[in-house]
């Protein structure tokens, strides 16, 4: 009886330990709605619009100048 419980441990502990290699995979459901339709109002820009394009747009043109280290510095005056 005690190889034979031995053995089933063993077993199981390689099962478990093998268990753990596996790929994951997210189970979290991926939108199919356009990033213009926005999120909460808790994670928007103030002033932005849910659903105007256009207003999209600007927010990105700035948001993506304000990273701009060339734009930056000149800026500031370097």
């Amino acid at each position: 009886m005690s190889r034979r419980l031995t053995t089933v441990l063993a077993c199981l502990g390689v099962a478990l330990a093998l268990g753990g290699c596996g790929e994951r995979t997210s189970s979290a459901r991926k939108s199919d709605a356009s990033a213009v339709a926005g999120a909460a109002p808790a994670y928007t820009a103030p002033g932005w619009k849910a659903g105007d394009a256009a207003s999209w747009e600007q927010h990105m043109r700035t948001r993506t100048q304000a990273q701009n280290e060339y734009v930056r510095t000149t800026a500031n005056g370097h």
